[in-house]
């Protein structure tokens, strides 16, 4: 499947409110918790960055190999992760598979985590 076939989401729809807000329900904190757990190996996410930083806003696998102390099996089983997680699509062109960062996912993760406002600073 190319990037043109990929469906349009709709964003309203796929973002939820922040915790400060609502409590989550079961759903949805199902959901998250798969990928902040994705998230939560050092390695997944210094590839969530280096895919989310790489120009064109997508990298090779073979871009990915190169920065990380570990074999390439142990890289595909992280991007798989991810992917699993829904933080990342791929695709695969000839031999090599490329990788981005799903927008909806971050906008999703980073709307739950919003601070409330408040005219009172704690720390």
């Amino acid at each position: 499947m190319s990037k043109q076939e990929l469906p349009v989401l709709d964003l309203a729809g796929a973002c939820c409110t922040p915790m400060a807000r609502e409590p989550l329900g079961e759903t949805d904190a199902a959901e998250l918790a798969r990928m902040f757990k994705a998230l939560s190996d050092p390695v997944r996410l210094r590839l969530l960055s280096l895919i989310a930083s790489h120009e064109g806003g997508e990298a090779c696998v073979c871009d990915l190999i190169g920065p990380f102390d570990v074999s390439q099996p142990t890289i595909s089983h992280h991007l798989k992760v991810l992917r699993e997680a829904g933080l990342v699509g791929s695709e695969r062109r000839g031999t090599w598979v490329y990788y981005w960062v799903l927008p909806v996912a971050l906008n999703r993760l980073s709307t739950l985590l919003q601070a409330p406002v408040s005219t009172a600073t704690r720390t």
